[in-house]
């Protein structure tokens, strides 16, 4: 039987550790970007470095033509608003359940850049990089105001409708950001910041040093983890193979007991036993073949009974009922037994 368990744990403690990795690297590549520390210097950067320049910079959020959001009143760059309608579902229970579905899924976005005080950096595809997270700018939940003929026919349906959640979540200007990406310009000499190639992409509210911090702690995290699982998975792997190995050598003494207490009965050695049980030429087996093929069916506590009963949960079948009511655990692989089967042959 294949120890999954331990498997599971061994591959986990794998993806784990290259998770740490992965953030340590970046950790290390977070630390030798180029730091921009003033905007105005950055088109100076790119016309004496050679691309692709990787770098971070820090400004406020702005906008040429800022977004008006409805709802918190606020003006944003990036608006994403959701609308979910919340009702009782009538189950086949009896019983009333909370549900709800999606009814508005809308998102918006106006070219933006950061801004501090000395020029402007215009930023590209910020929604897809790492750390990036629209703050909640309203949330508000509407009572449904149905009429009585609409609700009673929903109920009919098995519906009572509650009302309608709406979110709003707005990137506001003025918002301070960090963002570490590839540093570029374009025909007309527009600088902007974009996702790299080949490297890391952040857009967060968190300075380049709490970035850092924050992904080496991660990477830690993940290698302790990674080393305690590797730790719980050998242990359950070793645990299985001891087990596995101790219940082989019970089970090979008491096949000895066995065929020892059979050619007794019989008057018979070993080797007529396993021909009396053939009816076959044997000489081709192994002995380990022969025995487990022609294994007298006998009890192997009393020797002298058949077994006739499977013990749960092992499903082992190696003693016969009287024997069977004054153990507690299975004789081949000690296992608590919960309930003993009795079977017939016939």
């Amino acid at each position: 039987m294949i120890p999954w368990g331990g498997l599971s744990c061994c591959l986990s403690a794998a993806a784990l550790y290259l998770l740490g990795r992965s953030s340590g690297r970046d950790a290390e590549i977070l630390k030798s970007v180029t730091r921009v520390n003033q905007l105005k210097e950055l088109a100076q950067l790119l016309d004496a470095e050679i691309l692709p320049l990787l770098v971070t910079i820090s400004g406020r959020v702005g906008s040429e033509t800022p977004v008006n959001c409805e709802f918190s009143g606020l003006r944003g760059v990036i608006v994403e608003e959701t609308a979910e309608q919340h009702f009782l579902k009538h189950n086949d229970a009896g019983s009333w359940i909370q549900d709800s579905a999606l009814v508005l899924s809308m998102s918006k976005e106006v070219p933006w850049y950061l801004d501090d005080g000395t020029d402007h950096v215009h930023v590209v595809g910020a929604r897809g990089a790492t750390g990036f997270v629209l703050p909640v700018g309203s949330e508000a939940f509407e009572e449904s105001g149905r009429s009585l003929v609409r609700g009673t026919l929903d109920y009919l349906q098995g519906l009572k409708m509650l009302g309608v959640k709406r979110i709003e979540r707005v990137l506001p200007v003025g918002t301070s950001l960090t963002v570490v990406g590839e540093a570029a310009k374009d025909d007309v000499g527009t600088v902007r910041i974009q996702r790299p190639h080949k490297g890391p992409f952040y857009v967060s509210p968190k300075t380049i040093d709490q970035l850092i911090a924050n992904l080496g702690k991660w990477a830690r995290w993940y290698k302790y983890a990674s080393a305690g699982l590797t730790v719980f998975g050998a242990y359950l792997i070793a645990k299985h193979a001891i087990r596995y190995i101790l219940e082989r050598r019970r089970r090979i003494e008491m096949q000895k007991r066995v065929l020892a207490a059979a050619a007794k009965r019989s008057g018979q050695d070993n080797e007529e036993i396993y021909d009396s049980f053939s009816g076959e030429k044997t000489d081709s087996l192994s002995d380990g073949a022969r025995r487990d093929r022609f294994m007298p069916e006998l009890c192997v506590i009393c020797l002298v009974q058949e077994y006739n009963t499977v013990f749960v949960p092992c499903g082992h079948m190696c003693c016969c009922t009287e024997c069977s009511s004054h153990v507690t655990s299975c004789p081949l692989c000690r296992r608590q037994i919960e309930k003993v089967v009795k079977t017939f042959r016939h």
